[in-house]
């Protein structure tokens, strides 16, 4: 049995690392609170394009009469045999399962689409980190493909300061291959998030654009009842509501809009105001997905560090008892040996 001055100074250690998680635990709150009110904000403005684009639809002609294709390149359809897959996941670990689990659905993903060619496009250092082990890295301007799996691009810290221009520059190369034939759809993998016990995994296609305002999801990977009870009671450890956010007055007044008795008159005709729309929804789908997984990940982590601090308590409280008794150890040793030594005598 290990002395008892051992026994406190590992104390101490864990105590110390308790400290630790638990503040990483606020913190984690503190980001989830905030990434859950930019994906509130933006809100309004997803529902507002979706109604103006179907208003739209309504009132233009997307299809050519003559050759019956669509108008706009990115309703136009193709056999998927070249797949454009961004892979969402975080930069840090110590999120518990979260990055292993939407890497999971990736491997999914691709053993779905084992006959097709698959260029991955890795947002997150885990993801990009993952994939390059086990896939090779797309030559710029090669005439051949590095494989029928490779990696085409990776974005690094993107995540932490999440900006809409960046995710646009992202799909303006997106759709600049989707119009050049170089790849046929896009797809995005992340961990959508609307509270934090109702989260789940999905694959959603993005390109091209089938309906307005749905996802189309190609795969779907719904979380365990453990883990949304685990996850429920980190939250409410830290004050995290685990209801849904209210919809706001700015969402129903988007919901409403077009008016169905109302003619509307645009200045300029439909199709443009559409094509010059439609692009916007793409890189909205994109950018709403990337707010819901920096959600989920903080989420993900505020229940990693409050499970490594309730382990924590569990830790001290059995060092505490094996300290008293080897203390308990050492005074009866020490009193076996004075009526030991006195009955000697």
């Amino acid at each position: 049995m290990a002395n008892i001055r051992d026994i406190r100074r590992r104390i101490r250690s864990v105590k110390n690392t308790r400290q630790i998680t638990k503040a990483m635990k606020m913190v984690a709150a503190a980001k989830l609170r905030r990434a859950q009110e930019r994906a509130l904000a933006a809100r309004p403005y997803s529902l507002m394009i979706t109604s103006v684009l179907r208003s739209l639809i309504s009132r233009g002609d997307l299809v050519d009469e003559k050759t019956g294709e669509p108008k706009h390149p990115l309703l136009a359809q193709r056999p998927e045999q070249n797949i454009l897959l961004v892979l969402v996941t975080g930069d840090r670990g110590l999120a518990g399962a979260f990055n292993s689990n939407v890497l999971k659905a990736a491997t999914k993903f691709l053993d779905f689409f084992k006959d097709k060619n698959i260029s991955i496009a890795a947002v997150g250092r885990k993801g990009r980190d993952y994939m390059r082990r086990r896939y090779p890295v797309a030559t710029p301007g090669a005439e051949t493909r590095a494989g029928r799996v490779q990696i085409v691009g990776e974005h690094l810290n993107l995540l932490g300061k999440l900006q809409y221009e960046a995710v646009e520059e992202i799909v303006e190369r997106v759709i600049h291959a989707y119009d050049n034939a170089e790849i046929d759809s896009v797809y995005v993998i992340f961990n959508e998030f609307k509270s934090v016990i109702s989260q789940r995994l999905i694959a959603q296609r993005i390109l091209p654009v089938q309906e307005i305002g749905r996802r189309e999801v190609a795969l779907a990977e719904e979380f365990s009842l453990e883990e949304r009870e685990r996850m429920g009671e980190a939250a409410r450890g830290a004050g995290i509501s685990l209801k849904e956010p209210p919809e706001t007055e700015d969402e129903r007044r988007a919901k409403e809009f077009p008016a169905p008795d109302v003619d509307y008159i645009y200045e300029q005709p439909a199709e443009e105001i559409f094509r010059g729309m439609l692009p916007r929804y793409v890189v909205l789908q994109l950018f709403q997905a990337m707010l819901e997984s920096v959600a989920a990940e903080n989420a993900a982590r505020m229940t990693a560090m409050d499970s490594a601090s309730n382990n924590a308590n569990e830790v001290i409280d059995s060092l505490t008892l094996t300290m008293y008794r080897a203390r308990q150890a050492a005074i009866t040793k020490e009193i076996i040996e004075i009526v030991s030594g006195a009955a000697a005598l």
